[in-house]
């Protein structure tokens, strides 16, 4: 059994329960959910219920788009529902019938995969620790038999690796047994689906051109106040150089020093305008070396943590170096951290970039600090954008591009 068979099966279990864990998360709501679901049905007998009804189907509904958000980060997006149109909308009486499967099914599996864990520590670790504890006390997670030596304890020990086994490869099945109602019954039926992703593509291909238009009037606005001013400015020093060349060599030679000076400044800000089209480091290295130089450069201490492997699309890794870079320098300007973190991993076929700041908070798309460009720039790969700044902070940008398989 190679290391690198083991390291993936461990990763996947450990992918599994993290999934477990959150579907419990979800199932905990959809339990609460179901309680008062029932109660305003109960209620209807007396007429107060039908008041309540509304509510009470916002708070499915909403519970299902945690779901479909959750499900969407572990596999294919869920895109939801339009909006509701009553007890007769389909969408609704599918997200009825996954409520109650969650509520029972996903509460039931997620409950059990956080026990097994912590059965396997506790008979794994019995020899350890069984003289110290009462004698009734001293038996496996299971309760099969009292452990009263040495004997006893080994086996008991025996059971947890034995459950160990057992719990890496029962784990991904039931990560995919719960996901499965979710997958199966929150998804939109075959033709809501293709109406809502023609509309989605739609407006992608809108953002795309108009974060093209926007990339364009850049560039010609950093051309046309940047590098065309100096260069006009060479033009005429060259000129009055000429012109003084035979009445005053010494001032020709000052006018030729700041020509010179203006065209070093030209050329670099054509530089940077080409770095800003594309950078040259994701050309010769690697999106996280190019993520480690912003990071570096940042006026706050900033850590990154990257975990990815191979190389993305050209246009993938631009965009997400465009987003930290526009990110950290929001970081900068506004939010008065101390620090700021940028996450960047790939799961399965996106790839996905987190910038978080300890900073004031509040941040939002209407106050000029450029995260409406980010959003555009990032749907028009197709992205998906999330901004959370609580006032007060911590603010988490999130963004998850597709990068193929």
């Amino acid at each position: 059994m190679s290391t690198r068979y083991v390291v993936g099966r461990a990763r996947a279990v450990l992918d599994a329960l993290e999934h477990l864990a959150g579907g419990l998360g979800t199932a905990l709501f959809a339990l609460a959910v179901l309680a008062w679901l029932l109660v305003t049905v109960a209620l209807c007998l007396v007429g107060v219920g039908f008041l309540l009804l509304p509510t009470a189907l916002r708070m499915v509904r909403a519970v299902a788009d945690r779901e479909r958000a959750r499900l969407s980060r572990w596999g294919p997006e869920i895109i939801g529902p339009g909006p509701m149109r009553g007890l007769r909308d389909p969408a609704l009486r599918r997200e009825l019938a996954w409520l109650l499967c969650h509520a029972s099914l996903g509460f039931l599996l997620g409950a059990t995969a956080l026990t097994l864990p912590i059965d396997v520590l506790h008979d794994a670790s019995f020899p350890l620790w069984w003289q110290l504890v009462p004698p009734s006390a001293a038996m496996p997670a299971q309760g099969f038999f009292p452990a009263t030596d040495w004997s006893g304890a080994f086996l008991v020990c025996l059971i947890g690796l034995a459950a160990l086994v057992i719990t890496m490869v029962v784990l991904p099945p039931m990560a995919w047994l719960q996901a499965w109602p979710g997958i199966r019954l929150l998804s939109p039926d075959r033709g809501a689906d293709l109406a809502l992703r023609v509309a989605q593509l739609t407006a992608t291909r809108a953002a795309a051109l108009d974060a093209h238009a926007a990339e364009l009037r850049r560039i010609e606005r950093s051309l046309h106040d940047g590098t065309q001013n100096r260069l006009v400015a060479v033009t005429v020093l060259i000129g009055a150089a000429q012109r003084a060349l035979d009445r005053d060599p010494l001032v020709s030679k000052e006018i030729l020093d700041r020509a010179q000076d203006a065209a070093e400044q030209a050329l670099a800000e054509l530089r940077g305008v080409v770095r800003s089209i594309l950078p040259p480091v994701l050309a010769d290295r690697s999106l996280p070396d190019a993520l480690t130089s912003l990071a570096a450069a940042c006026p706050v201490t900033c850590r990154l943590d990257a975990d990815v492997a191979d190389r993305c699309a050209v246009s993938v890794e631009a965009t997400a170096y465009f987003v930290v870079a526009e990110a950290l320098t929001n970081v900068a300007r506004h939010s008065r951290a101390t620090a700021a973190t940028i996450s960047l991993r790939r799961q399965e076929n996106r790839l996905c970039v987190e910038v978080t700041d300890d900073g004031a908070g509040g941040a939002s798309e209407q106050d000029g600090s450029g995260l409406s460009g980010i959003r555009r720039r990032v749907e028009a790969h197709d992205g998906a954008f999330a901004l959370t700044s609580p006032v007060g902070g911590p603010t988490v940008l999130t963004v998850s591009l597709p990068c193929g398989l």
